[in-house]
Protein backbone atom coordinates (compact mmCIF):
# COMPACT_ATOMS: atom_id res chain seq x y z
CA UNK A 1 0.00 0.00 0.00
CA UNK A 2 0.97 3.54 -0.61
CA UNK A 3 2.62 5.36 2.54
CA UNK A 4 4.40 8.50 3.15
CA UNK A 5 7.40 6.62 4.19
CA UNK A 6 9.89 5.37 2.00
CA UNK A 7 12.22 2.93 2.53
CA UNK A 8 16.38 3.33 2.16
CA UNK A 9 18.36 0.22 2.44
CA UNK A 10 21.55 -0.70 0.64
CA UNK A 11 23.97 1.79 -0.78
CA UNK A 12 21.93 4.78 -2.32
CA UNK A 13 22.51 8.21 -3.36
CA UNK A 14 21.00 10.79 -0.97
CA UNK A 15 19.35 12.63 -3.39
CA UNK A 16 16.70 10.52 -5.96
CA UNK A 17 17.93 10.45 -9.60
CA UNK A 18 20.95 12.04 -8.50
CA UNK A 19 25.26 11.53 -7.26
CA UNK A 20 25.06 7.89 -8.52
CA UNK A 21 28.60 7.13 -7.88
CA UNK A 22 28.68 4.35 -10.53
CA UNK A 23 25.61 2.87 -10.19
CA UNK A 24 22.75 2.07 -12.46
CA UNK A 25 19.51 3.83 -11.77
CA UNK A 26 16.59 1.38 -12.15
CA UNK A 27 12.93 2.67 -11.22
CA UNK A 28 10.11 -0.51 -10.39
CA UNK A 29 7.04 2.07 -10.64
CA UNK A 30 3.35 1.71 -10.84
CA UNK A 31 0.84 3.85 -12.08
CA UNK A 32 2.44 5.29 -14.77
CA UNK A 33 4.69 7.17 -12.56
CA UNK A 34 2.26 7.65 -9.97
CA UNK A 35 2.27 4.74 -7.58
CA UNK A 36 4.05 3.11 -5.40
CA UNK A 37 8.02 3.37 -6.81
CA UNK A 38 11.22 1.74 -5.67
CA UNK A 39 14.40 3.02 -7.39
CA UNK A 40 16.95 0.01 -7.37
CA UNK A 41 20.42 1.20 -7.76
CA UNK A 42 22.38 -1.63 -9.71
CA UNK A 43 25.83 -2.52 -10.53
CA UNK A 44 24.94 -3.38 -14.40
CA UNK A 45 22.81 -1.75 -17.38
CA UNK A 46 19.73 -3.58 -16.69
CA UNK A 47 18.96 -3.46 -20.84
CA UNK A 48 22.12 -5.20 -21.34
CA UNK A 49 19.47 -8.82 -22.35
CA UNK A 50 18.97 -10.68 -25.37
CA UNK A 51 15.28 -11.05 -25.45
CA UNK A 52 13.55 -14.14 -26.84
CA UNK A 53 9.95 -14.23 -27.32
CA UNK A 54 6.93 -11.89 -28.00
CA UNK A 55 7.69 -9.30 -25.22
CA UNK A 56 10.65 -7.38 -26.35
CA UNK A 57 11.04 -4.15 -27.64
CA UNK A 58 10.73 -2.40 -30.99
CA UNK A 59 12.18 0.00 -33.19
CA UNK A 60 11.67 0.72 -36.60
CA UNK A 61 12.00 4.08 -39.04
CA UNK A 62 9.25 5.01 -40.11
CA UNK A 63 10.97 6.17 -42.96
CA UNK A 64 11.18 2.43 -44.39
CA UNK A 65 7.27 1.38 -43.67
CA UNK A 66 5.43 2.36 -47.04
CA UNK A 67 1.61 2.67 -46.21
CA UNK A 68 -0.21 2.48 -49.47
CA UNK A 69 -1.44 6.51 -49.06
CA UNK A 70 2.09 7.22 -49.98
CA UNK A 71 2.13 6.44 -53.22
CA UNK A 72 -1.63 5.47 -54.23
CA UNK A 73 -4.14 8.84 -53.57
CA UNK A 74 -6.76 6.21 -53.20
CA UNK A 75 -4.57 4.43 -50.29
CA UNK A 76 -4.79 4.42 -46.78
CA UNK A 77 -2.45 4.51 -43.58
CA UNK A 78 -0.87 1.71 -42.22
CA UNK A 79 -1.22 -0.37 -39.07
CA UNK A 80 1.50 -0.15 -36.41
CA UNK A 81 0.19 -1.25 -33.36
CA UNK A 82 -3.46 -2.08 -32.15
CA UNK A 83 -5.33 -3.08 -28.25
CA UNK A 84 -8.82 -3.16 -27.19
CA UNK A 85 -8.07 1.01 -26.57
CA UNK A 86 -5.97 1.92 -29.58
CA UNK A 87 -5.23 1.97 -33.28
CA UNK A 88 -1.32 3.70 -34.03
CA UNK A 89 -1.19 4.11 -37.83
CA UNK A 90 1.36 5.79 -39.79
CA UNK A 91 0.19 7.77 -42.36
CA UNK A 92 2.21 9.19 -45.52
CA UNK A 93 -0.38 11.03 -48.08
CA UNK A 94 1.29 12.48 -50.99
CA UNK A 95 -1.99 13.38 -53.09
CA UNK A 96 -5.27 14.95 -52.08
CA UNK A 97 -8.21 12.24 -51.18
CA UNK A 98 -10.44 11.28 -53.82
CA UNK A 99 -13.02 10.59 -51.17
CA UNK A 100 -13.89 12.07 -47.80
CA UNK A 101 -13.80 9.47 -44.72
CA UNK A 102 -14.91 9.00 -41.30
CA UNK A 103 -13.36 7.09 -38.32
CA UNK A 104 -16.33 5.76 -36.80
CA UNK A 105 -14.95 3.90 -33.46
CA UNK A 106 -13.47 6.81 -31.46
CA UNK A 107 -11.68 10.39 -31.89
CA UNK A 108 -8.31 10.38 -34.11
CA UNK A 109 -5.63 12.44 -33.22
CA UNK A 110 -2.46 12.67 -35.05
CA UNK A 111 0.96 14.71 -34.89
CA UNK A 112 2.17 15.99 -38.10
CA UNK A 113 6.09 14.72 -38.41
CA UNK A 114 6.44 16.43 -42.18
CA UNK A 115 4.63 18.40 -44.19
CA UNK A 116 1.54 20.58 -44.55
CA UNK A 117 -1.81 21.11 -46.61
CA UNK A 118 -5.26 21.41 -45.18
CA UNK A 119 -8.29 19.08 -43.99
CA UNK A 120 -11.43 19.97 -45.58
CA UNK A 121 -14.01 19.25 -42.89
CA UNK A 122 -17.51 19.72 -42.39
CA UNK A 123 -16.47 22.58 -39.60
CA UNK A 124 -14.53 24.27 -41.99
CA UNK A 125 -11.21 24.34 -43.52
CA UNK A 126 -8.27 23.73 -41.00
CA UNK A 127 -4.62 24.27 -42.07
CA UNK A 128 -2.26 21.61 -41.03
CA UNK A 129 1.98 21.99 -40.82
CA UNK A 130 4.85 20.50 -39.39
CA UNK A 131 4.52 20.01 -35.77
CA UNK A 132 0.91 20.27 -35.40
CA UNK A 133 -1.64 18.03 -33.53
CA UNK A 134 -4.39 17.54 -35.54
CA UNK A 135 -7.43 16.72 -33.46
CA UNK A 136 -10.39 14.96 -35.47
CA UNK A 137 -14.21 14.40 -33.51
CA UNK A 138 -15.19 10.30 -33.65
CA UNK A 139 -17.11 10.32 -37.34
CA UNK A 140 -16.51 14.12 -37.94
CA UNK A 141 -16.14 13.74 -41.83
CA UNK A 142 -13.25 14.99 -43.72
CA UNK A 143 -10.42 15.11 -46.67
CA UNK A 144 -6.67 15.79 -46.59
CA UNK A 145 -5.64 17.48 -49.49
CA UNK A 146 -1.71 17.81 -48.56
CA UNK A 147 0.77 20.34 -50.39
CA UNK A 148 3.19 17.88 -50.39
CA UNK A 149 4.12 14.63 -49.16
CA UNK A 150 2.79 14.45 -45.36
CA UNK A 151 4.28 12.53 -42.49
CA UNK A 152 1.66 11.63 -39.79
CA UNK A 153 1.68 9.42 -36.47
CA UNK A 154 -2.19 8.74 -35.93
CA UNK A 155 -3.81 7.74 -33.01
CA UNK A 156 -7.48 6.14 -33.09
CA UNK A 157 -9.00 6.11 -29.28
CA UNK A 158 -12.14 3.85 -28.79
CA UNK A 159 -13.89 6.62 -27.21
CA UNK A 160 -12.99 10.34 -26.71
CA UNK A 161 -9.94 12.23 -26.47
CA UNK A 162 -9.76 14.73 -23.77
CA UNK A 163 -7.35 17.36 -22.22
CA UNK A 164 -5.98 16.40 -18.40
CA UNK A 165 -7.95 17.74 -15.22
CA UNK A 166 -5.83 20.67 -14.33
CA UNK A 167 -3.34 20.20 -11.65
CA UNK A 168 -1.62 21.98 -9.76
CA UNK A 169 -0.50 24.09 -12.78
CA UNK A 170 -3.84 25.27 -13.54
CA UNK A 171 -5.50 24.99 -16.96
CA UNK A 172 -3.25 26.25 -18.74
CA UNK A 173 -0.05 24.70 -18.25
CA UNK A 174 1.79 23.07 -19.83
CA UNK A 175 -1.00 22.80 -22.45
CA UNK A 176 -3.08 26.61 -22.86
CA UNK A 177 -6.33 25.18 -25.07
CA UNK A 178 -6.65 28.61 -25.89
CA UNK A 179 -4.12 28.39 -28.64
CA UNK A 180 -5.68 25.56 -30.35
CA UNK A 181 -6.79 26.99 -33.94
CA UNK A 182 -10.72 26.12 -34.82
CA UNK A 183 -12.26 25.87 -38.06
CA UNK A 184 -14.36 28.63 -39.53
CA UNK A 185 -17.41 27.16 -41.72
CA UNK A 186 -17.30 27.51 -44.88
CA UNK A 187 -19.53 25.22 -47.12
CA UNK A 188 -17.69 24.03 -50.15
CA UNK A 189 -19.50 23.75 -53.56
CA UNK A 190 -20.46 20.58 -55.62
CA UNK A 191 -17.50 20.10 -58.26
CA UNK A 192 -19.95 18.01 -61.37
CA UNK A 193 -19.17 14.63 -60.08
CA UNK A 194 -21.99 12.17 -59.93
CA UNK A 195 -21.13 10.89 -56.62
CA UNK A 196 -19.17 11.47 -53.39
CA UNK A 197 -18.13 8.97 -51.47
CA UNK A 198 -17.61 8.74 -47.77
CA UNK A 199 -15.54 6.16 -46.07
CA UNK A 200 -16.27 4.74 -42.66
CA UNK A 201 -13.36 3.63 -41.18
CA UNK A 202 -13.76 1.46 -38.02
CA UNK A 203 -12.65 -1.73 -36.73
CA UNK A 204 -12.13 -5.51 -38.27
CA UNK A 205 -14.19 -6.85 -35.73
CA UNK A 206 -17.27 -4.76 -36.59
CA UNK A 207 -16.55 -6.31 -40.52
CA UNK A 208 -14.45 -5.57 -43.37
CA UNK A 209 -12.69 -2.47 -42.32
CA UNK A 210 -14.41 0.27 -44.45
CA UNK A 211 -17.83 0.99 -45.54
CA UNK A 212 -18.98 3.35 -48.24
CA UNK A 213 -21.30 6.08 -48.56
CA UNK A 214 -22.27 7.50 -51.81
CA UNK A 215 -24.00 10.73 -51.70
CA UNK A 216 -24.96 13.27 -54.71
CA UNK A 217 -23.60 16.56 -53.17
CA UNK A 218 -20.57 17.43 -51.51
CA UNK A 219 -20.84 16.03 -47.62
CA UNK A 220 -18.49 19.05 -46.37
CA UNK A 221 -21.86 21.90 -47.02
CA UNK A 222 -22.18 23.01 -43.61
CA UNK A 223 -23.23 26.63 -43.12
CA UNK A 224 -22.20 26.95 -39.71
CA UNK A 225 -21.69 25.19 -36.70
CA UNK A 226 -22.15 25.67 -32.65
CA UNK A 227 -20.91 23.58 -29.64
CA UNK A 228 -18.07 21.99 -28.03
CA UNK A 229 -17.24 18.99 -30.01
CA UNK A 230 -15.09 20.23 -33.26
CA UNK A 231 -11.62 19.74 -34.96
CA UNK A 232 -8.54 21.64 -34.33
CA UNK A 233 -4.67 21.86 -34.30
CA UNK A 234 -2.09 22.52 -31.56
CA UNK A 235 1.38 23.44 -32.62
CA UNK A 236 3.86 21.85 -30.43
CA UNK A 237 5.53 25.05 -30.58
CA UNK A 238 2.80 26.39 -28.27
CA UNK A 239 3.42 23.74 -25.47
CA UNK A 240 4.69 24.96 -22.23
CA UNK A 241 7.02 22.77 -21.16
CA UNK A 242 7.96 22.16 -17.17
CA UNK A 243 10.96 21.73 -15.83
CA UNK A 244 13.18 21.54 -12.86
CA UNK A 245 16.99 22.60 -12.46
CA UNK A 246 17.60 19.54 -9.70
CA UNK A 247 15.68 16.42 -10.96
CA UNK A 248 14.71 15.40 -14.22
CA UNK A 249 10.94 14.76 -14.32
CA UNK A 250 8.93 12.25 -14.87
CA UNK A 251 6.81 12.01 -18.47
CA UNK A 252 3.89 12.41 -16.54
CA UNK A 253 4.65 15.85 -16.16
CA UNK A 254 4.15 16.29 -20.29
CA UNK A 255 0.80 15.06 -20.84
CA UNK A 256 -1.00 16.18 -23.70
CA UNK A 257 -4.44 14.53 -23.84
CA UNK A 258 -5.88 11.46 -22.80
CA UNK A 259 -8.25 8.74 -23.51
CA UNK A 260 -9.25 5.67 -21.86
CA UNK A 261 -6.28 3.17 -21.17
CA UNK A 262 -4.17 6.04 -24.26
CA UNK A 263 -1.40 8.60 -22.77
CA UNK A 264 -0.19 11.09 -25.01
CA UNK A 265 3.07 13.27 -24.21
CA UNK A 266 5.47 15.89 -25.70
CA UNK A 267 9.00 15.80 -24.54
CA UNK A 268 10.41 18.88 -25.91
CA UNK A 269 13.47 21.05 -26.31
CA UNK A 270 14.24 22.84 -22.60
CA UNK A 271 16.31 23.93 -20.10
CA UNK A 272 19.08 20.98 -19.10
CA UNK A 273 18.75 20.32 -15.53
CA UNK A 274 21.78 22.88 -13.91
CA UNK A 275 22.18 21.48 -10.65
CA UNK A 276 25.65 19.24 -10.82
CA UNK A 277 25.36 15.71 -9.82
CA UNK A 278 21.65 15.69 -11.25
CA UNK A 279 21.40 12.46 -13.89
CA UNK A 280 19.58 14.95 -17.09
CA UNK A 281 18.56 11.78 -19.35
CA UNK A 282 15.48 9.29 -17.91
CA UNK A 283 16.20 6.66 -15.59
CA UNK A 284 15.86 2.97 -16.60
CA UNK A 285 12.29 1.85 -15.88
CA UNK A 286 10.02 -0.99 -16.63
CA UNK A 287 7.22 1.09 -16.16
CA UNK A 288 4.96 -2.51 -15.40
CA UNK A 289 1.26 -0.96 -15.89
CA UNK A 290 1.95 0.49 -18.88
CA UNK A 291 3.15 0.04 -22.88
CA UNK A 292 4.91 2.95 -24.41
CA UNK A 293 6.05 3.92 -27.73
CA UNK A 294 8.48 6.80 -28.42
CA UNK A 295 8.45 8.77 -31.70
CA UNK A 296 11.59 11.01 -32.97
CA UNK A 297 10.39 13.92 -34.30
CA UNK A 298 13.69 15.23 -34.27
CA UNK A 299 16.89 17.34 -32.28
CA UNK A 300 19.63 15.77 -30.48
CA UNK A 301 20.37 14.27 -27.22
CA UNK A 302 23.82 15.97 -25.54
CA UNK A 303 25.13 15.72 -28.87
CA UNK A 304 23.62 12.55 -30.23
CA UNK A 305 21.57 13.07 -33.16
CA UNK A 306 18.06 11.21 -32.21
CA UNK A 307 16.74 9.42 -36.04
CA UNK A 308 13.52 11.36 -36.95
CA UNK A 309 10.55 8.91 -37.50
CA UNK A 310 12.23 6.13 -35.30
CA UNK A 311 9.47 4.72 -33.44
CA UNK A 312 10.41 2.59 -30.40
CA UNK A 313 8.13 0.42 -28.93
CA UNK A 314 8.94 -1.05 -25.12
CA UNK A 315 6.40 -3.05 -23.59
CA UNK A 316 5.26 -3.45 -19.88
CA UNK A 317 7.61 -4.86 -18.08
CA UNK A 318 10.57 -4.59 -19.98
CA UNK A 319 13.16 -2.51 -19.07
CA UNK A 320 14.45 0.26 -21.32
CA UNK A 321 15.79 3.90 -21.02
CA UNK A 322 18.39 6.35 -23.22
CA UNK A 323 21.32 4.27 -24.00
CA UNK A 324 24.61 4.12 -21.38
CA UNK A 325 26.60 6.06 -23.71
CA UNK A 326 24.03 8.77 -23.59
CA UNK A 327 24.07 8.83 -19.96
CA UNK A 328 27.78 8.96 -19.73
CA UNK A 329 28.03 12.01 -22.23
CA UNK A 330 25.39 13.76 -20.57
CA UNK A 331 27.87 13.32 -17.21
CA UNK A 332 30.71 14.06 -18.86
CA UNK A 333 29.61 16.73 -20.62
CA UNK A 334 27.86 18.25 -18.14
CA UNK A 335 29.15 22.11 -18.23
CA UNK A 336 28.85 21.73 -21.94
CA UNK A 337 25.20 21.77 -22.65
CA UNK A 338 22.60 23.89 -20.85
CA UNK A 339 19.85 22.74 -22.93
CA UNK A 340 17.90 19.60 -23.99
CA UNK A 341 17.55 19.61 -28.28
CA UNK A 342 14.44 16.64 -28.72
CA UNK A 343 11.01 16.12 -30.12
CA UNK A 344 9.53 13.18 -29.29
CA UNK A 345 6.13 12.27 -29.41
CA UNK A 346 5.21 9.61 -26.43
CA UNK A 347 2.14 7.25 -26.36
CA UNK A 348 1.55 5.10 -23.24
CA UNK A 349 -1.35 2.60 -23.10
CA UNK A 350 -2.68 0.49 -20.75
CA UNK A 351 -3.40 -2.40 -22.39
CA UNK A 352 -0.26 -4.34 -23.72
CA UNK A 353 0.21 -2.93 -27.68
CA UNK A 354 0.70 -5.96 -30.68
CA UNK A 355 3.36 -4.91 -33.24
CA UNK A 356 1.41 -4.98 -36.64
CA UNK A 357 3.42 -7.97 -39.27
CA UNK A 358 5.24 -5.15 -41.11
CA UNK A 359 6.56 -3.34 -38.46
CA UNK A 360 7.88 -6.78 -37.24
CA UNK A 361 9.38 -7.65 -40.49
CA UNK A 362 11.46 -3.75 -40.30
CA UNK A 363 12.24 -4.20 -36.72
CA UNK A 364 16.30 -2.68 -36.18
CA UNK A 365 16.82 -5.98 -34.19
CA UNK A 366 18.34 -3.86 -31.17
CA UNK A 367 17.21 -6.58 -29.05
Amino acid sequence: MESFVHLRKGRTPRRLHADLDGLKDDELGRGGFTGRTASIYRRNDPTAYRSVGPLRPVDVLSSELKPSDATDADGSPMLLFSNADCLVFLSRRTEPMPFFVRYVDGDLLSFVHEGSGVLETEFGPLPYRKGDWVYIPKACTWRQVPDRESTWLMIQATDEFRVPPAGQLGRHFPFDPSLVVIPEPQPIDDDGRDEYEVRLIHSEISGAGTTSLFYQHNPLDAEGWQGDNFPFTFNIADYNVVTSDSVHLPPTVHLFMQATGVYVMNFLPKPAEGVAGTERTPWYHRNVDYDEIAFFHGGTLYGIPMPPGLVSHAPQGVHHGAPEKARERARRKFDEYDRVDWSVIAIDTRRRLVPSAEVLANDLGQH
